[in-house]
């Protein structure tokens, strides 16, 4: 029981670094793109930029990291959703490395071209324009499939019992929502990083909130079947 304490409180200290990592490398990614024609200045951005890849890759990590620890707990509710989830969150880091690391090395590489002369000036706008367009339909996808991966992660709780069912009820509500506001952006009905759309971010948000939060005070539900030990034959003493 006290690994499994522990290991509830990595995972809760996990998430909060996930997210907050994500909302960093978002933050600063996005500073450099909503600047007019950034393009032309962006060899000075190069370190803002390169910080945001790094908290990208920090957010990534801790993303499988969860997975991979909670995979032992998650196993004997169902052990094919449970290598679904972590084979999920790999993905998941692959995309940040490549939307938060590869993108903002193409941006560098082309402000230079743009300096030494070897690429057109007037080409500034043009591909500015293309790769924020990029950086919003990358985050689009990556939010697609956090809420496949989420409702997993939700539905395993849920059957496990290792935190209260309210709170799994909160991530089954909260990441089909999350699903179905993403395919509406990509359809260009609504935009989920901003206004409106955001109201489908919220309750997986808030989940993402209140699970670590739980897990760092109570951890997992010490009546859960899911936990080590509760399936071992019982030792009876005979007088």
């Amino acid at each position: 029981m006290t690994s499994t304490r522990k290991t509830a409180v990595i995972v809760g200290l996990l998430f909060l670094t996930q997210t907050v990592a994500f909302i960093i490398a978002e933050q600063l990614i996005t500073g450099v793109l909503t600047r007019p024609d950034y393009l032309a200045g962006v060899s000075a951005e190069a370190n803002t930029l390169t910080l945001g890849g790094l908290f990208a890759v920090v957010s990534g990590v801790a993303v499988v990291g969860i997975a991979v620890l909670l995979f032992p707990l998650l196993k004997p509710t169902s052990e094919p959703l449970a290598l679904g989830y972590v084979c999920e969150r790999v993905i998941e880091l692959v995309l940040q490395l490549l939307f938060f690391l590869v993108v903002p090395l193409l941006m560098i590489a082309i402000g230079n071209g743009m300096r030494d002369g070897t690429m057109a000036a007037s080409a500034s706008a043009s591909l500015g324009s293309i790769l924020k367009a990029l950086h919003d339909q990358a985050i689009v996808v990556l939010y697609l499939v956090t809420s496949v991966g989420g409702t997993i992660l939700a539905v395993l709780l849920y059957r496990s019992r290792l935190v209260p069912r309210w709170i799994a009820v909160l991530g089954l509500i909260g990441y089909p929502v999350l699903f179905v506001g993403c395919i509406l952006d990509l359809f260009g009905v609504t935009d989920v990083t901003k206004g409106a759309g955001l109201i489908a971010v919220a309750p997986g948000g808030l989940f993402e909130l209140i699970l670590p939060i739980w897990l760092l005070a109570k951890g997992f539900n010490s009546s859960s079947q899911a936990l080590p030990g509760k399936d071992d034959p019982q030792i009876v003493k005979t007088g």
